[in-house]
């Protein structure tokens, strides 16, 4: 695999190592000086591993996973791009997912931090193939960047570059997955009193009731208007994910318990206990992009102690994020 140069400079570095992954696919792997990491593939501009500095997987990836192009990868956090789910004519979730990103060696200016070392810069372009079923031109420049506290940015560039003169219109969302012990014991917070849209109800729209959102069975909303910060508690582990998010107004939660999941190839039929779907998204409202016009959405997650979670979040992550406007 080509390494590569980033404006003349070696990619692969003590933070960052391109390899052979499953199946030979190209992928690179983050590493901090702290001992996390996180693992991309090239086939997808996927994500499926970020572990915490004790070696700690902290997304899910199904075991029954298929690391084999034209099929979708099963967990981590895929790309949906330009189409969520099955609200338009593509194939679910769009075509992002199952493309070979590239290496991006020269990439446009993104906010600089300095103590982040660990990260890479992707890009996907249109086809002609891709172009035959949805006849736009763009430019999607993915950055994916593992922080030094173990933080997991990935912030995404979409570039209509049309030479028609023709608008185009999108959905998206970060499709994340996360490792949770047991779906019955875990609780989302930041959601309560908001309308969602029901797909097991034909999309219909309801307001959220009660406190935070627990799991007793089958889940797939999308949240409406939702905040910049949203947090998963894992009480078995004494573990919260936080997921910040900009750009990005709504967030789809999904399980698929126990029936649904019996009926997904790829995951096995007790697995949907260890894995809850929180997605930062844009699918009320798709984005619509004028030639030369570009759209950024951002997610940053962090798992820290549930102690942190109680209304006070660790200073310092906490002025890490103000100073990236997801406060």
């Amino acid at each position: 695999m080509s390494v590569g140069t980033r404006r003349g400079m070696s990619l692969e570095t003590k933070y960052v190592e391109l390899c052979k992954g499953i199946n030979g696919l190209d992928k690179i792997i983050l590493r901090e000086v702290r001992g996390c990491s996180a693992e991309v593939y090239l086939y997808g501009g996927h994500v499926t591993s970020w572990k915490n500095e004790h070696g700690e997987e902290l997304l899910f990836v199904s075991s029954k996973a298929i690391f084999k192009p034209p099929k979708t990868i099963r967990g981590g956090i895929p790309i949906c791009f330009p189409q969520f789910s099955n609200l338009g004519s593509l194939e679910p979730h769009g075509f992002a997912r199952t493309r070979f990103w590239t290496i991006d060696n020269d990439p446009p200016p993104f906010p600089i931090n300095s103590s982040n070392k660990a990260f890479i810069d992707l890009i996907l372009k249109h086809s002609e193939e891709d172009v035959k079923i949805w006849p736009h031109r763009y430019e999607f420049r993915l950055r994916i960047t593992l922080g030094p506290g173990g933080d997991l940015m990935l912030t995404s560039r979409i570039r209509n570059t049309n030479t028609d003169g023709k608008s185009f219109t999108f959905t998206f969302a970060y499709h994340t997955y996360f490792h949770v012990t047991d779906i019955s014991e875990v609780r989302v917070e930041g959601l309560e009193t908001l309308d969602y849209l029901d797909n097991l109800k034909n999309r219909e729209r309801f307001t959220e009731q009660g406190d935070a959102i627990v799991f007793e069975s089958e889940v797939d909303k999308v949240y409406l208007s939702t905040p910049t910060k949203i947090a998963i508690l894992d009480h078995e582990r004494k573990r919260t994910f936080e997921l910040r998010k900009d750009g990005l107004p709504d967030a789809v939660v999904w399980n698929p318990w126990d029936k649904k999941a019996k009926t997904i190839p790829d995951l096995g039929d007790d697995e949907y206990k260890h894995m809850l779907c929180v997605e930062a998204a844009c699918v009320e409202k798709p984005i619509t992009l004028k030639p030369g016009e570009e759209w950024r959405g951002r997610q940053e997650l962090s798992a820290v102690p549930s102690s942190y979670c109680s209304g006070q979040l660790d200073p310092q992550r906490a002025f890490l994020s103000d100073k990236f406007g997801l406060a």
